[in-house]
């Protein structure tokens, strides 16, 4: 096995490592340093210092969801078709055929919602 092939995953090894005591130690410094002294009043559910009144439960209705659903799914393909437009000079054919696939694909699937009327505000 070729020597810098292995030193390569040692880098990323240790920078796994790395990235996960970074997201630890602070958390068990804290569990270690900090007090703990639960009351009532610490334990008690408040909402911008305002004392709650009835239920804090609110159920959203199901097309909210659907909106944030097709909102996610037009902004990633923002974020697939920005470098392929930055770098659409230098792609060939085949790239261009693979986002038109791609495009079609997202606005097959505008319609399908469109149709099941998931877009209509009611």
């Amino acid at each position: 096995m070729n020597d810098s092939y292995t030193t390569q995953y040692l880098f990323v090894a240790v920078f796994l490592v790395a990235a996960v005591l970074f997201a630890l130690l602070p958390l068990a410094v804290a569990r270690l340093v900090a007090p703990h002294k639960p009351g009532p009043i610490k334990n008690d559910i408040y909402e911008c210092g305002v004392v709650t009144k009835g239920d804090a439960w609110v159920q959203f209705r199901a097309g909210y969801y659907i909106y944030a659903l097709v909102y996610v799914i037009f902004a990633v393909e923002t974020v697939f078709l920005y470098p392929w437009a930055v770098a659409f000079a230098g792609l060939g054919v085949g790239a261009f055929v693979a986002m038109m696939v791609f495009v079609l694909l997202l606005a097959e699937g505008l319609v399908y919602a469109w149709a099941k009327g998931a877009l209509e505000w009611k």
